[in-house]
């Protein structure tokens, strides 16, 4: 089985496990940034601010790896599926989830333990949203490398990065 077949199993495979966690980051953030916006319970403004960054991350990944998956399901050599366009945004993307997962970290200062703690109203959900962004941030670091290794390749084969993931 060459590299080609895995890459054209797993591109879909990737982008909808990207597509489907990033609903359920949308989900808990969206629920979060309502109830802040409709009780003003936040501690205070930065976790306001933190939970809205992660709701923009997670609408950003959903939209664009449904708009990649299906890209490459139908266009396997355009631009919008060549491994520079995947590149900007993967990276754009990772750097995003890094600072959204390391804010929220910072935040929750490592994690909360629901029981012993008072000071923030949803714990539960703030652990959650800690633990998705993780997630995001794992799935969109894997992506990356796999399209840059792709990237090299194409380049050392003479395709350059105009070049489709797939040959």
């Amino acid at each position: 089985m060459t590299i080609d077949s895995h890459v054209r199993r797993g591109h879909p495979i990737t982008f909808g496990l990207m597509a489907f966690f990033g609903i359920i980051t949308l989900a808990i953030s969206a629920w979060l940034v309502s109830r802040f916006n409709l009780y003003h319970n936040y501690r205070n403004t930065s976790e306001r601010d933190r939970v809205r960054f992660v709701l923009f991350c997670s609408c950003w990944t959903v939209v664009f790896s449904i708009l990649y998956a299906v890209l490459f399901w139908t266009f396997t050599s355009s631009i919008l599926t060549s491994v520079l366009s995947h590149i900007v945004f993967l990276a754009f993307t990772w750097v995003m989830w890094t600072a959204a997962a390391a804010a929220v970290t910072e935040m929750l200062g490592g994690g909360l333990n629901c029981s012993t703690q008072s000071f923030f109203v949803y714990c539960g959900q703030l652990n959650a949203l800690e633990a998705f962004c993780w997630i995001m941030w794992i799935l969109v670091t894997f992506a990356t490398l796999v399209v840059l290794i792709r990237g090299i390749l194409a380049a050392r084969r003479g395709d350059g990065y105009r070049g489709s993931l797939v040959a």
